[in-house]
C-alpha cells in the first residue's frame, strides 16, 4: 500500500512556492505583473539634480534627491514621502532621452520605511531591449534552476504626472535578497565594478597582491563597510590563481557553491550573456555565505543577454562554444580545463537544453510574456525602439547601424540548433528529463547523508547515478527509512533519479 506524505524542511536552502510567497517583496514579485510607480518631486528643477547627481558621491555614498512615491500593485495602492531618486546604469545611461534607468530607495531619507519589507527597487529602462523581455526572462529562468538572481517585474513610471515610460523593476541585491535567498546575510557582499572609460578596473579574480587597496578599484564590498575586511575575498582569490591542480579540484567545491556556479555560467553560455564575467568582468556579485564558509555567484544586469553585448566578438552569438571567454578569467580557466568540472558543466549544458533552453520550452513563456507587456510597450512614447520593432524582435533579428540585434525566438531555435549537434550529450542521455520543482535534494550539498522535501509516496524506488551518466547504486526509501547514506562517495556533483525525474546534488 502507498502511503502518501508531504514532507516541509524549511530549514533546507531551497524553499517551495508556498514558502517564496510568504517572504518580502512578494507583492511585488510573487506575479507576473505590471506596477504603478508614480514621482512626484517638489523641486522644480528636478530633472536637472538628478542629472547633476548621476556620479556624484557624499558621506552617504549616491547622492539621492526626495520625491514622493504612490505605488499601486495588485495588493493595493501605498503613498510614501520622502522616498530617495538617483539615475543609474552604465551603458543604458546612453538610452536616447529622458527615459534613463534610476533607483528608489525607501529608506533614504526617513528611516526604516520600506515596502512590503524592500528598501530599494531598481527600474531599468531596457536599453539595447526592443522587446523589454530579455533581463526578465533570464533571471525568472535563473531562478526557476536554483542559481541565485534577483526577482523582476515590470513598472509604468510617471514623474510628476507625466508618463515616463515603461520599465523593468529589477529586486536590490541587498540583505533581504541574501535572507530569503541564501539564508544568511552576515558576511561579505562583493559587487564586481565597471570597467568603463577609465573607471574601475575588471573584477577578473585575478590575484594582484595582499593589499587589499589593489582590488578597490574592481570590487565593492556592499555589506560589512564598517569591518571593511577583504581578506576573505583576497584568500579566494589566491586559491583561484596559485592552487595546483590537485588542490583546486579537490577544494573548489567547498570554496564555491559549485552546482549553483556551474548552473549560472551554463546560462550565461546558452544566452550568449557576455556582460559579466565571461567578458566584461563585471554585473555579478560574490557573497561569503557564514553558514557554509562557501562564495554564492549572485546573477546581475542582465539586459544584454541573447548576444546584444559582443565588442569585437567575430563569432556569431548563436554559435560559441560552450568553453568561451575572453581576457584573463582565471576561475573559468581552470573550470574549463578541468576534466572533472569540465564534465559537470557540460552535463548542465545538456541538462538545460533538454529541459528549458529550447523553442517548445520557451516559446510559450515569451508569448505570455508579450500578452502581459504588449499594450504598455505600445504606449511607452519614450521607449528606444518603435512598436513594430517590438513585435518583430520577438520573432526575428533586427538590423541598423548598431549591428543585429538578434530575435528571442530566432536566437533561442539557432542557438539550440548549433550547441545540439555541437556538445556530446549522449553519456548524459539518462538525465534529460530532470524536474526539480516538485521533489528536491536537502541539504544539498551535503557531506553524509540526503533527505528528500516536497510530495512523496512511499515506498520509492530510487537510482544514483554520476556526472557520466553511470550507475553508482540504488535502492527503495519508506516513510521508516527516508535517508539516503552518502558519505562512502567522493566530493562531486550526482544525480538522484525518482521515477522518471533526476535531482542534481552535491556531495561534500
Amino acid at each position: 500500500m502507498k502511503i502518501s506524505k508531504l514532507i516541509y524542511l524549511i530549514s533546507s536552502v531551497f524553499f517551495t512556492v508556498n514558502v517564496f510567497a510568504q517572504i518580502d517583496g512578494a507583492n511585488l514579485f510573487s506575479t507576473d505583473q505590471v506596477v504603478s510607480i508614480e514621482l512626484d518631486f517638489p523641486q522644480s528643477d528636478f530633472w536637472q539634480q538628478l542629472q547633476d547627481n548621476y556620479e556624484d558621491i557624499d558621506v552617504n555614498g549616491s547622492v539621492y534627491i526626495p520625491a514622493n512615491l504612490t505605488l499601486t500593485d495588485l495588493t493595493g495602492t501605498y503613498v510614501f514621502d520622502s522616498v530617495g531618486v538617483r539615475l543609474k546604469g552604465n551603458s543604458s545611461e546612453n538610452h536616447p532621452g529622458d527615459k534613463k534607468s534610476f533607483k528608489i530607495d525607501l529608506n533614504r531619507f526617513i528611516t526604516g520605511q520600506d515596502y512590503d519589507g524592500l528598501k530599494k527597487l531598481n527600474f531599468s529602462n531596457c536599453f539595447k531591449d526592443p522587446t523589454f523581455m530579455r533581463e526578465k526572462l533570464f533571471f525568472d529562468l535563473c531562478r526557476e534552476r536554483g542559481v541565485p538572481a534577483p526577482r523582476a517585474n515590470y513598472a509604468t513610471v510617471k514623474y510628476n504626472g507625466e508618463d515616463w515610460g515603461f520599465y523593468t523593476l529589477i529586486e536590490q541585491i541587498d540583505d533581504q535578497f541574501l535572507d530569503w535567498r541564501i539564508g544568511d546575510d552576515s558576511g561579505n557582499l562583493f559587487k564586481a565594478g565597471s570597467n568603463f572609460g577609465g573607471g574601475d578596473g575588471e573584477a577578473n579574480l585575478v590575484y594582484l597582491g595582499l593589499d587589499q587597496s589593489l582590488y578597490e578599484s574592481s570590487y565593492e564590498l556592499k555589506s560589512n563597510q564598517e569591518t571593511d575586511d577583504w581578506y576573505d575575498l583576497i584568500d579566494f582569490i589566491y586559491f583561484l590563481n596559485s592552487s595546483s591542480v590537485a588542490e583546486f579540484e579537490s577544494d573548489l567545491p567547498y570554496r564555491l557553491d559549485l552546482p549553483s556556479f556551474l548552473s549560472s555560467i551554463a546560462f550565461n553560455n546558452l544566452f550568449s550573456n557576455l556582460d559579466t564575467y565571461t567578458m566584461s568582468a563585471r554585473n555579478y556579485y560574490l557573497y561569503h555565505n557564514m553558514v557554509t564558509d562557501q562564495w554564492e555567484w549572485i546573477k546581475w544586469d542582465a539586459n544584454e543577454t541573447f548576444g546584444s553585448y559582443a565588442f569585437g566578438v567575430q563569432t556569431p552569438m548563436t554559435s560559441l562554444p560552450i568553453d568561451f571567454y575572453e581576457g584573463e578569467r582565471p576561475l573559468l580557466e581552470r573550470v574549463f580545463e578541468s576534466e572533472l568540472f569540465m564534465s559537470q558543466y557540460t552535463s548542465e549544458i545538456c541538462l538545460l537544453l533538454n529541459t528549458v533552453f529550447n523553442p517548445a520550452y520557451l516559446n510559450p513563456v515569451i508569448d505570455d510574456y508579450k500578452a502581459l507587456i504588449e499594450e504598455y510597450v505600445y504606449a511607452d512614447n519614450n521607449k528606444m525602439f518603435s512598436n513594430n520593432d517590438f513585435t518583430t524582435n520577438i520573432e526575428s533579428n533586427l538590423g541598423g547601424g548598431g549591428g543585429t540585434i538578434y530575435g528571442l525566438k530566432s536566437f533561442i531555435s539557432q542557438r539550440f540548433d548549433y550547441l545540439s549537434s555541437a556538445v556530446d550529450c549522449s553519456p548524459f542521455a539518462s538525465l534529460d528529463d530532470y524536474e526539480s520543482e516538485q521533489i528536491s535534494v536537502c541539504p544539498n550539498p551535503s557531506a553524509d547523508v540526503i533527505m528528500l522535501k516536497g510530495s512523496i509516496e512511499y515506498p520509492m524506488q530510487y537510482s544514483l547515478f554520476g556526472v557520466d551518466g553511470k550507475l553508482i547504486f540504488d535502492g527503495v526509501l519508506n516513510d521508516l527509512n527516508a535517508r539516503i547514506d552518502i558519505s562512502g562517495l567522493s566530493s562531486n556533483i550526482y544525480y538522484l533519479r525518482l521515477g522518471n525525474k533526476s535531482i542534481k546534488f552535491v556531495k561534500q
